[in-house]
């Protein structure tokens, strides 16, 4: 699984508001989540790419990932053919 920059990832989880609907291990390309006991919880917050679809898909809101932050928007936009981009071969923004 791809890990990221440790520690550093804007993914937050209220759990008290999480109702289980695994809507979040539907969406999250990278496992990020596991349900039990009828609660969300992140198991391995370094593996987020901060693509926004689980704060995205939360019924009730659990969920907050500010999308696109550091690299991922990068990788992401380059995917769909963004030139220029941080953290891109074109890009010397990240050094």
């Amino acid at each position: 699984m791809a890990k990221y920059l440790p520690n550093v990832v804007t993914l937050q989880l209220d759990a008290d508001a999480c109702v289980g609907c695994e809507m979040c291990i539907v969406v999250c390309p990278h496992s990020v989540f596991a349900v039990e006991g009828g609660k969300a919880r992140v198991i391995d917050r370094d593996a987020c790419m901060e693509c926004g679809a689980c704060a995205g898909n939360c019924p009730v809101g659990a969920i907050r990932v500010d999308a696109g932050v550091g690299c991922a928007m990068a990788v992401v936009s380059r995917f769909f053919g963004a030139k220029n981009n941080c953290c891109s071969e074109e890009s010397d923004c990240c050094g």
